[in-house]
């Protein structure tokens, strides 16, 4: 006796390709951190660049590309995080690696109170209001003379020297005290940007993700369908401050040396990152990857410039938005369907017919 005809369908995001891509990532991952054995100091200085900057990326992609939050103010967070770090060190006596989770902490706090305030305004308006906040904070930085004041101040070099890790590098593999913090800061950041990419693919696949992409499409509809508009955006938020003040704290771990125009630079810490952002693709994963290794290149071929160099990136810059509005790697799914970091959910099997004894038959 033969049954009816069932169906047996299954939703799935991953494909082919990101399967194969996730173990050339797994590969690549594992040679990045070996590169300190056999990679020169100034390219480990430059790998670390750029993984401080692809974390950067990936949590203004996540604000503004999915959250619909473009913010002109992460540079508050750089700052905030930056300094919460340097208190730690001098004012706690805390270990500089320890000292970049108070760094993560204090941006998310300055969220809270932020968030308070830029949440009540709109588009154009909320991006102003985020710049508004980094100034603010950054002119109250300014007058801690504790450390250093409009000035600023440098971590002191018994902590650069005893920094967590430094002596067992030294002692084991023979690096000097110089080389053996540039391999600390960079297997932080390394394993920062790792995880970053990490958890904003795990939480565009959660079901938060799913609301997310429905407040970012239409606002009123999300909130027709008892999605939290205003819960989600805040976590988003919050997320990203957290994220941001671990880089940030980490950036000047390496750099050794801070002053308030530094830490909330509005040019290093958000323009050039919303244009790395913009050329690589807004609103994937991917994009930011491409976009940071397109700017490393353009910067150190063109920086020796001046003003041109500046002049180049904003031409470009233009380009991009004209004739590819969704970035590099937008215009290269477009084309090929690839897609390393697949989010889309697709409907997957089909009809089925089950024998009298129970087994499937095509």
């Amino acid at each position: 006796m033969t049954m009816p005809a069932q169906t047996d369908w299954s939703v799935e995001t991953k494909t082919r390709t990101s399967t194969l891509f996730l173990g050339v990532a797994v590969v690549v991952v594992i040679v990045a951190a070996f590169a300190p054995f056999y990679a020169s100091r100034s390219l480990i200085q430059d790998l670390f660049f750029i993984l401080t900057m692809l974390v950067l990326a990936q949590g203004w992609n996540l604000l503004a590309g999915y959250a619909g939050l473009v913010s002109v103010g992460q540079q508050a967070f750089v700052g905030i995080g930056a300094y919460a770090m340097f208190s730690g060190v001098i004012l706690l006596g805390l270990d500089p690696v320890v000292s970049i989770l108070l760094g993560g902490i204090a941006a998310a706090l300055l969220a809270i109170p932020a968030a308070f305030f830029t949440f009540r305004l709109q588009g154009a308006y909320f991006a102003i209001g985020t710049w508004v906040v980094a100034e603010i904070v950054r002119l109250l930085v300014a007058q801690w003379k504790m450390l250093g004041g409009g000035t600023g101040t440098s971590l002191p070099r018994s902590a650069s020297r005893e920094m967590f890790g430094i002596e067992f590098l030294k002692d084991t593999f023979g690096f000097k005290t110089s080389a053996a913090a540039d391999v600390v800061t960079y297997w932080l950041a390394l394993a920062l940007a790792v995880a970053t990419i990490g958890v904003v693919y795990w939480l565009l696949r959660s079901r938060q993700g799913l609301g997310l992409a429905a407040v970012r499409d239409n606002q009123n509809a999300a909130r027709s369908v008892g999605v939290d508009a205003q819960r989600i955006k805040a976590i988003v938020y919050l997320s990203t401050a957290f994220i941001t003040g671990l880089a940030g704290a980490l950036i000047y771990v390496q750099k050794a040396r801070i002053s308030p125009d530094a830490a909330f630079s509005v040019l290093d810490w958000t323009a050039y990152v919303i244009f790395i952002v913009v050329i690589g693709g807004i609103g994937t994963i991917e994009g930011p990857i491409i976009g940071v290794l397109v700017f490393f290149a353009l910067q150190n071929t063109l920086s020796g410039y001046g003003s041109w160099y500046l002049l180049v990136l904003g031409l470009l810059g233009i380009l991009i938005m004209l004739f590819a509005p969704r970035g590099l790697w937008g215009l290269f799914t477009d084309r090929t369907g690839i897609e390393l970091f697949p989010i889309r959910r697709r409907l997957t099997g089909g009809p089925f017919k089950q024998s009298s004894k129970g087994g499937p038959h095509g």
